[in-house]
């Protein structure tokens, strides 16, 4: 693996590369009380922030989160219409209605509820008995429509989400991770915009009964507009919530925080930070090339390295020593190489959060050298190879 690194970015005009050895992990920009963290600018996707992100946790009442995206998918594609109705059986009444002492919109036995108001119960009151009516109509019962959950986690590209409920009620098996939620919730707010304001509810009445939305960052006037909370005995206070602010989004995701007055605070906090720390820089225009890697056996003993298009990155305003670059790649790079092949990757780290990474291409096409050169080359790699 061949790591070609950039200096810290005190300014972008004549950056050099250097060729260095990885350089010793830096401490983060940000503190924070929860255990697992994750933030991400929702705009571009870039890491603002990670700590321990990859840990399973049990979801709690997060893993609404998907409960929600299987139903805003299947009204997507047409399977679905928010005039559906749908039974509230006994069982979706005791497990999760008023005889079960958990979060419920408090739907009565046996009525009909049409799905916009059971979407509402779900994502503004956590309703309990709001997800199973869901589930076991959608899917005959809530295994089922559990199973559905996990498939499509998988479709989503999230690899450890497992869900055995639709309620994210404690249950064996069922876990996640807050980088997965945050990537959730960023697909929900992508792929769902005429869904996604449900979540910015500030209330919701249903059998004469009004719950403010769960969410406290709604009630805070920073911008934020969703999404979920959740609480278990494993995993603390969790939230995953998304603030806008001067054209600015980002999304985080928060686990293992002690009650619900520290995670309103630790959450206002890393979102607040998340909107006023960064700016978007531009590094590199369309086709201007980024660096180059090593060529073996080629005409060239280098070549040149571009993006598809031009590179941004999100700058810390302060602390921007923190801030490093390297362009990774597998090499060298054996010949004959073709303009366009991919080669590697920009790597940007914010601390020791790896922040983004860029696909890098060949800029040029790299005949095989003369005999001559690839035997030098060959002397090379005997000399100096074994240290890569």
């Amino acid at each position: 693996m061949q790591l070609r690194a950039f200096p810290p970015f005190a300014g972008f005009l004549g950056l050099a590369l250097l060729l260095l050895c990885l350089a010793p992990a830096q401490a983060q920009l940000f503190e924070t009380k929860a255990t697992q963290a994750f933030m991400i600018d929702a705009d571009t996707g870039t890491v603002l922030f990670s700590k321990d992100a990859d840990k399973p946790i049990p979801p709690a009442s997060m893993a609404k989160l998907m409960t929600m995206e299987v139903v805003f998918n299947a009204i997507k594609s047409g399977r679905l219409k928010l005039d559906d109705t749908f039974v509230v059986s006994e069982n979706a009444w005791r497990k999760g209605g008023a005889p079960s002492g958990t979060s419920t919109m408090f739907a009565k036995l046996k009525s009909a509820i049409r799905l916009e108001d059971l979407i509402q119960g779900v994502t503004v009151q956590a309703a309990n008995d709001g997800c199973i009516v869901i589930a076991e109509g959608m899917a005959g019962s809530e295994d089922n429509f559990a199973a559905q959950m996990t498939e499509r986690a998988r479709q989503l590209g999230l690899k450890t989400s497992t869900f055995v409920n639709s309620t994210g009620l404690p249950a064996d098996g069922q876990q996640t991770t807050v980088r997965e939620l945050a990537q959730l919730a960023l697909h929900l707010w992508r792929d769902y915009p005429d869904f996604y304001r449900y979540y910015s509810l500030k209330d919701f009445t249903w059998n004469k009964i009004s719950q403010r939305n769960r969410n406290p960052l709604l009630a805070m006037d920073i911008g934020a507009d969703g999404l979920a909370v959740g609480a278990s005995e494993a995993a603390g206070f969790g939230i995953v919530a998304s603030v806008s602010h001067d054209g600015t989004r980002v999304i985080a995701a928060m686990s293992g925080l002690a009650n619900d007055k520290e995670r309103a605070e630790e959450a206002r906090k890393l979102l607040d930070w998340g909107v006023r720390s960064f700016e978007k820089t531009e590094i590199f225009a369309k086709d201007e090339v980024v660096g180059e890697a090593q060529v073996f056996g080629g005409a060239k003993s280098g070549v040149t390295l571009k993006a598809k298009g031009p590179i941004a990155i999100f700058l810390p305003i302060t602390n921007r020593d923190k801030l490093t670059a390297r362009i990774v790649y597998t090499g060298p790079v054996a010949a004959p190489v073709e303009e366009g092949q991919p080669v590697g990757a920009l790597r940007v780290w914010i601390g020791d959060t790896l922040s983004q990474e860029t696909p890098l291409f060949a800029a040029e096409s790299i005949a095989v050298g003369t005999l001559p050169q690839r035997a030098l080359d060959a002397v090379k790699e005997l000399a100096i190879g074994w240290l890569r």
